[in-house]
């Protein structure tokens, strides 16, 4: 009876008034004799079903579908640099109200994206040259990009004191 338990759980199934401390709360089960009790586990899983091999064969494995790029353009770049064709305002989809300032780029492979100007005011316009980086605009469709700010002519946003690096602003001086 000794060969068909496990050696390594043989310090386990010793007969025990009370369960050690290092271990998780366990159950033994008492419809079997002392020398086959087992180890069992607080919690039921359950089994896993694995497809037979006729299963297989008939085709039950789909193969996962590709996740589309969030921003095609960019093709696997962090950022691209491109030159503003025309600037303007986008109204968001439906809860939201606004403006959202928005800018046409045609990007340094040759196409054109829209993107999201963020941050308070700007002074970019047609000519500017500009760096593009991934990332839509929630509630404005059609919008998958965000120009960077700070970079070539798109100056920072002025007097922003949090979130600095988000909009290209230098930390303001203590004053003395």
């Amino acid at each position: 009876m000794a060969s068909l338990l496990r050696p390594h759980l043989l310090p386990f199934l010793a007969p025990r008034t009370t369960l050690p401390r290092s271990l998780p709360p366990l159950i033994l089960q008492s419809n079997t004799s002392s020398a086959l009790r087992t180890l069992q586990r607080t919690f039921s899983t359950t089994p896993l079903s694995l497809a037979t091999l006729n299963q297989v064969q008939r085709g039950c494995r789909q193969p996962q579908r590709a996740r589309h790029a969030v921003s095609p353009q960019l093709k696997n770049r962090p950022h691209m640099k491109g030159v503003c064709v025309r600037v303007g305002i986008t109204k968001p989809k439906k809860p939201n109200s606004g403006e959202r300032k928005t800018a046409r780029v045609r990007l340094s492979n040759g196409r054109s994206v829209t993107c999201y100007i963020q941050g308070e005011g700007h002074n970019i316009q047609q000519h500017s040259v500009v760096l593009v980086r991934g990332g839509r605009s929630q509630d404005c469709p059609g919008v998958k990009y965000h120009l960077v700010r700070g970079a070539y002519d798109l100056g920072g946003v002025a007097n922003r004191i949090t979130s600095r690096s988000k909009y290209g602003t230098k930390k303001p001086k203590a004053a003395t």
